[in-house]
């Protein structure tokens, strides 16, 4: 009898992980930084945080809090979350059965995903979407459905989803229905009336409403935010994710939320416990410092970003850069079809032909979509930016279509 020493083949990667590549706003920002590019591809801003927050941080590091904190998150950070949600939207929030801290609102997706999911489940997404919403529900062993925003019609200003699509995309085996407003990356901010819609629907097929409520404090022109757990029959069913990022300018520092109702809350405090234990702890103390003082920081960050907003649209639609102004979040998606094929025969080459001979990072549209050829001829820019940061790209986005022209000979 003859037994091989060969080695056995090394196995790959799981099936799961095959069914989706690496971020493609990472890799923009990654391109960015090999051309020396202004990164208007990855939503983080280039200005200071506000003083409030980087001082309390500095103070909880000098008083050595710096181990462990309670998994789910300090008393002082669960604290003052509840009463922020109190004080703003009126929201019944307790702090020891409905709130988890995570690292950034990006793991509280996937600790509450893996926590509500089961194989064979399925979740609606709209799309297009923020890029990390389908690969977390194919490792949560859910079945993403996607259901289309469209973009802006004529006599339209703003992107909108058909109620009829929607409705035909529910079925006994919807488990969750996942909902960011104000939308990475489209900027439509979803209204009651939406909401209430979609909230009928969860009612009718006994699903969870999953909210990505990031930007809830960068909305436009008067428009209100509205939790989707504030309506009526909701907040039983709703499971609300935020975080410091966008709002304090601290991208960096991962610190998230998930509030959700007590049944389900202990399931998302296990996975997490077991992703990353916790969030770090200095910074969740910085965190509730800034709730519980940064009422009228927030009050006022609409109106900066507002400014920003009306700072680079203009200079996008003269460079033939055109799209629907954002209702809130600080992105916007715009059409590139007039420069394909001169500069790149669809979105993913016309952005990298942009970081390379251009100087100014975005992100094709296509890696917003699940389905093959869909954004194709969409990119998408953020402008959280100083103003001499956005003038700058404004100044060599001026050059694009000239040197289309001259491509085409």
């Amino acid at each position: 009898m003859t037994i091989s020493t060969a080695r056995p083949a090394v196995r790959g990667i799981s099936t799961r992980v095959e069914q989706f590549t690496e971020s493609v706003i990472r890799e923009m920002t990654r391109l960015a930084m090999e051309h020396d590019a202004i990164n208007l591809a990855q939503g983080f801003p280039d200005f200071a945080a506000p003083a409030l927050i980087k001082d309390a941080a500095i103070q909880a590091i000098n008083e050595d809090i710096n181990q462990y904190s309670v998994t789910w998150g300090d008393p002082a950070l669960r604290q003052a979350l509840a009463a922020k949600y109190q004080r703003w939207y009126g929201m019944d929030i307790h702090a020891d059965e409905h709130v988890t801290v995570c690292c950034g609102s990006t793991e509280a997706m996937i600790s509450t995903l893996i926590a509500v999911l089961n194989p064979g489940d399925e979740t609606i997404i709209f799309e297009p979407y923020y890029e990390n919403y389908g690969p977390d529900s194919v490792l949560s062993g859910a079945t993403p459905r996607f259901v289309p925003l469209h973009p802006p019609g004529p006599g339209q200003t703003q992107w909108n989803f058909d109620r009829e699509e929607l409705a035909a995309a529910f079925n006994d085996r919807t488990r969750a229905i996942i909902i960011n407003t104000p939308n990475n990356p489209t900027g439509k901010v979803f209204t009651r009336s939406e909401l209430e819609f979609i909230r009928d629907l969860c009612v009718q097929w006994d699903c969870l409403a999953i909210t990505d409520e990031i930007y809830e404090h960068i909305i436009y022109d008067g428009r209100q935010h509205v939790p989707l757990a504030t309506l009526d029959g909701m907040a039983e069913r709703t499971i609300t994710i935020s975080g410091a990022s966008k709002t304090f300018s601290v991208t960096g520092w991962r610190v998230g939320w998930a509030l959700a109702p007590a049944r389900l809350a202990g399931g998302i405090r296990k996975v997490h416990d077991f992703l990353t234990v916790g969030a770090p702890a200095p910074l969740q103390m910085a965190v509730a410092h800034a709730l519980e003082h940064g009422d009228e920081y927030c009050r006022k960050l609409s109106g900066e970003y507002a400014a920003r907003r009306a700072r680079i649209l203009p200079r996008l639609e003269e460079a033939g850069l055109k799209g629907a102004p954002p209702e809130g979040a600080y992105y916007v998606m715009t059409d590139v079809a007039e420069f394909l094929p001169a500069c790149g025969k669809d979105d993913v080459e016309f952005t990298r032909w942009l970081i390379r001979e251009v100087g100014v990072a975005a992100v094709p549209g296509s890696s917003f979509y699940y389905h093959a050829g869909q954004g194709a001829t969409q990119i998408r820019f953020c402008y959280p930016k100083r103003d001499v940061t956005l003038d700058e790209a404004a100044r060599r986005l001026a050059t694009v279509r000239d040197t289309a022209r001259r491509l085409r000979g």
